[in-house]
């Protein structure tokens, strides 16, 4: 029962990862930064509730702001490039982070020993929710209580004018501008947006593993995150979920006996579906079979003698 328990703890971490990703995608913006953004959350969320000791409720929206204020400085450069030079950059960017969380050290002393990062050895003694008796089950409503919530909010943006702007944006960024659309405002948004929730995945992951390292922000990480919304489709939240669903549950776990073959079949998942279905599974019959039985979507316009009425 534990195992399951962790899988849809660990299902939930990467939900929300991949919803950040989805920001930025709406935008047309293809970027790798969100392992950065998500090892800033895990690392200064740990920080503030070990060694500062403030509650996790506090600590995990401080982690949110802080990489959403990281986000929005790397954003602003980000403008200048785009296409190939823009994963470049964010490569880069993800790759100095975790270089960074590989160097640092900062310890203090507290009551049960010294805590903090210790450089290549990693951030332990993270124990905010065995300290205060949480239990696996409290754990998992809480993560998924929080990507209840930013799909709520990420629903309502996307119905607001700065989800039209995003899919304006994203669509075409010369009709985009030529109507009045500022771009710049748009994509910061949106990289400040995803920024914010990558970072409060990253806090909930580093509670909840206790223990993390440099080596849980690689690239591969970054990959991830973009490779939900793509297979799960932009059309729909819920596709993101899908696909999370299907990479975490069957792909990594369900097929664990076949070791490193797991990531070739990931990758030709991925070229199988921008070939196929470039649109994402959510526009599988199944997919919005699933979308509209949670009425996360968008209704479709009643249509009447091949009309459609508003």
């Amino acid at each position: 029962m534990d195992f399951y328990l962790g899988l849809a703890q660990v299902i939930g971490v990467h939900t929300l990862l991949g919803l950040s990703a989805w920001c930025l995608l709406h935008t047309g913006q293809v970027s790798l930064a969100q392992g950065g953004f998500f090892a800033i959350g895990a690392y200064a969320s740990g920080m503030l509730t070990t060694m500062a000791g403030w509650p996790l409720g506090v600590a995990l929206p401080a982690a949110a702001l802080i990489s959403a204020t990281v986000a929005v400085a790397v954003g602003f450069p980000a403008l200048r490039v785009k296409g190939l030079m823009l994963v470049v950059a964010t490569v880069a960017f993800a790759e100095i982070v975790r270089l960074v969380c590989f160097n640092l050290t900062w310890r203090v002393n507290t009551g049960s020993g010294p805590v903090g990062p210790d450089g290549s050895l990693g951030f332990g003694g993270i124990r905010y929710f065995p300290s205060n008796g949480w239990s696996s089950i409290e754990i998992l409503i809480l993560i998924w209580g929080l990507v209840a919530a930013v799909m709520l909010a990420l629903a309502w943006f996307d119905r607001s004018r700065i989800g039209t702007l995003w899919r304006a944006v994203g669509e075409d960024e010369v009709a985009a501008q030529s109507v009045g659309i500022n771009l710049t405002a748009a994509k910061v948004s949106a990289f400040g947006i995803g920024g914010a929730i990558a970072g409060l995945s990253g806090g909930i992951f580093a509670h909840q593993v206790t223990h993390i390292e440099h080596g849980n922000f690689t690239i591969l990480l970054a990959t991830f995150a973009i490779a939900y919304p793509i297979l799960g489709g932009l059309a729909s939240l819920w596709g993101t979920v899908l696909a999370v669903i299907f990479i975490q549950g069957f792909l990594i776990e369900g097929l664990r006996v076949l070791g490193d073959w797991r990531s070739l079949l990931f990758g030709a998942l991925i070229l199988l579906v921008m070939l196929l279905r470039p649109s994402g599974i959510i526009t599988s019959p199944i997919g919005r079979w699933f979308a509209r039985s949670i009425r996360f979507d968008r209704p479709a316009a009643p249509t009447t003698g091949g009309k459609t009425h508003a």
